[in-house]
């Protein structure tokens, strides 16, 4: 049922992340960019055919299989892995939710619509790139310090069975 709730979450931020888009595609992308904060936040309409940051662009196919791949892959997880908590079904979500939407995006244009665009952070990005970004900086915190690691039991430094510290 876990796994049945998570696909519906990631459906919601796939329907989030298209309707965001159809909106920048329809308002945005007559005017361009549009400034929200001075100096610091600007909505700017791009064409993205690469990757992140525009890495490897026009490998849309590559780009499709991949993503194909690794959503395939987490939803197989989702059902089979036994020991989620909400730190990994969160991540799981986000990414799967994310890499989906920008998957519809390269399916239906070649392309991802990006419109983010911060000061600090030359690149532009858009919502699902956000999904897909903090959904794996929790898959890997997840990974790193709360999945069991022997045995179904966490080992730490008070454990005597540890060795000890």
């Amino acid at each position: 049922m876990t796994a049945v709730i998570s696909l519906l979450l990631a459906a919601v931020a796939v329907a989030a992340d298209q309707w965001i888009k159809w909106l920048v595609a329809t308002q945005l992308q007559p005017v361009g960019s549009v400034t929200v904060i001075p100096g610091f936040l600007d909505f700017t309409y791009l064409e993205n055919r690469g990757a992140a940051f525009g890495m490897l662009p026009d490998q849309r196919w590559f780009f499709i299989v991949v993503t194909g791949l690794i959503t395939l892959l987490l939803i197989a997880g989702l059902f089979v892995y036994k020991k989620h908590n909400w730190l990994s079904l969160t991540a799981s979500v986000l990414i799967i939710g994310g890499g989906i939407g920008n998957l519809i995006d390269r399916l239906l244009y070649g392309y991802v619509i990006d419109y983010i665009h911060v000061s600090f952070f030359p690149p532009i990005f858009n919502f699902a790139d956000c999904c897909v970004t903090v959904g794996t900086v929790l898959l890997m915190l997840y990974i790193l310090f709360f999945s069991d690691k022997k045995e179904g039991k966490r080992l730490t430094a008070k454990d005597p069975s540890s060795g000890g510290l």
